[in-house]
């Protein structure tokens, strides 16, 4: 199955897929408003501010599993997010990224980029890069700041 087809949560409790973010460049996150790494949520925005019209979104998917650090719900954490950080990229639903609840995206994910943990997501903030073709690129480390990826993502937009 392509990633464009995997059912995902809306933040208001629908459905949809990716298929609308065909042909860009994309950044998967799982995020979490209360962690250490939450001011990533800026670092993030401006990735997506400078390279949205080349073809680049930043997609964030809330998740509750690491410590408790998004109580929220989807759409009081974006809501917190635009309100602390001025984000516009989008978000979805809550999801599970390990256990037997894996969301099925996290698990595709997971599978073509194997990280310390194995296919387990370490923490809040693992990033996964996709190419304008679908292909599941690279995953980076929660501690890995957007300012670190920005020229990866510049020299694949180019």
């Amino acid at each position: 199955m392509s990633i464009y087809e995997i059912e995902v949560p809306t933040i208001d409790g629908a459905s949809t897929t990716l298929e609308e973010f065909k042909g860009q460049l994309l950044l998967i996150v799982n995020t979490a408003s209360g962690c250490g790494l939450a001011p990533q949520f800026e670092g993030l925005e401006k990735l997506y501010s400078e390279f949205n019209v080349k073809g680049f979104s930043v997609l964030g998917f809330p998740c509750n599993q690491f410590a408790g650090q998004e109580p929220l719900t989807a759409e009081q954490a974006a809501a917190n997010c635009q309100l602390t950080y001025n984000t516009t990229f989008p978000m979805f639903g809550k999801v599970k990224v390990n256990g037997p609840e894996t969301h099925p995206l996290f698990a595709l994910l997971k599978e073509e980029t194997k990280g310390l943990l194995g296919e387990k997501v370490k923490w809040n903030f693992t990033k996964f890069l996709v190419a304008k073709d679908g292909t599941i690129l690279k995953r980076f480390a929660p501690t890995t700041t957007p300012e670190q990826i920005r020229d990866e993502i510049a020299s694949l937009l180019s």
